[in-house]
């Protein structure tokens, strides 16, 4: 099979590719600008893996995007490209704009060229569950059927992406899977998202920050759960429809919070004469910030026989162990200023 995988070395992007590259057989393009998110580090089997190839190329970059397509022909396009940070999108939309819309729109119509010279091509759309907005203190879960309520300009920016893969799907009869996950964390990613920080600030006996009274709840993923998931919709899914992909441990950040550090306390891996909730600090709520996410994945466990293999327990002690024996990998995105 043949892979065309965008943002294939960023966090989900570059787990996505080494569990696909696992088998020979199949052949993986990825198209990577390698912003402040992606890095070939994160993606060390480049070097030595026959069907990993990596092309240096921003979604924006309209022109160049269609004849990679024209080219190399893949079978199915995993679109996993995106300005993802919400603090990020809060304090400049712009790039949210141009890479999550534009770029999308760019990767649409490339598709749409590469149709009528190619009988099949699956774009796979892969976003987030933060374009349903906010369950607040509900106890549903959101669901394919969940309207659109975006709250910040990242979820917003990734609604509209939603929503242009639907129209070029009807409107050109080009087939699309669409996918909204829940949180992700594991191996790879960037240290200033959720829990990295608080395993970074924790190690270097800094502040760990959480937004207004931390009992915002989230649906915790993790990644290779996630990229198991990916690979099995864009083979056995149905065309023309979204899959919604939750991990099902629905639980506030505070809770988050002191489990790592409750982890970290106990590791062996570090001197033990620290209590690391003693760094606990509750900031600023940030504005606009949802409450309560959510998933149903029922849909998905029942057609495509998928479930979740990893428990957040063995998932956040696999983390924690992960970046405390990389430093390599994560303290320089630290200090570099983006």
């Amino acid at each position: 099979m043949k892979y065309l995988v965008t943002g294939g070395l960023g966090f989900i992007g570059s787990n996505l590719c080494r569990h696909l590259s696992n088998k020979k057989t199949n052949e993986i393009l990825i198209i990577d600008n390698l912003s402040y998110a992606g890095s070939r580090s994160s993606l060390k089997e480049l070097k030595t893996r026959k069907n990993l190839r990596h092309i240096n190329c921003s979604i924006l970059e309209k022109n160049k995007i269609e004849r990679i397509l024209l080219n190399y022909k893949p079978d199915i396009l995993m679109h996993l490209a995106a300005e993802t940070h919400v603090d990020r999108s809060i304090k400049g939309p712009k790039k949210f704009i141009e890479t999550n819309i534009l770029g999308t729109y760019n990767l649409l119509e490339g598709s749409r060229k590469l149709k009528k010279i190619k009988d099949t091509i699956l774009f796979v759309h892969v976003s987030t569950d933060e374009v349903f907005g906010d369950l607040g203190k509900s106890k549903k879960l959101f669901s394919k059927k969940t309207n659109y309520s975006p709250s910040s300009p990242y979820s917003a920016s990734k609604a509209s992406s939603d929503h242009l893969v639907r129209a070029w799907g009807r409107t050109f009869d080009l087939e699309y899977i669409i996918t909204n996950c829940s949180n992700n964390y594991g191996q790879y990613q960037h240290p200033e998202k959720f829990i990295p920080t608080i395993i970074a600030s924790a190690i270097n006996k800094k502040q760990i920050p959480i937004y207004g009274d931390g009992l915002q709840k989230r649906d915790w993923l993790h990644v290779s759960d996630h990229v198991s998931a990916l690979e099995l919709i864009a083979n056995k899914g149905k065309k023309m429809n979204t899959y919604l992909i939750g991990g099902g441990n629905h639980l506030t950040n505070l809770y988050v919070v002191k489990k790592i550090c409750n982890f970290l306390n106990k590791s062996q891996k570090l001197k033990k004469e620290y209590n690391f909730s003693n760094l606990i600090t509750f900031v600023e709520d940030r504005p606009g910030h949802d409450v309560s996410y959510g998933i149903d994945s029922s849909e998905l466990k029942k057609e495509l026989k998928w479930n979740p293999k990893i428990s957040f327990d063995a998932g956040i002690e696999k983390t924690v162990n992960w970046y405390l024996d990389n430093k390599n990998w994560w303290v320089p995105l630290l200090k570099e200023k983006r």
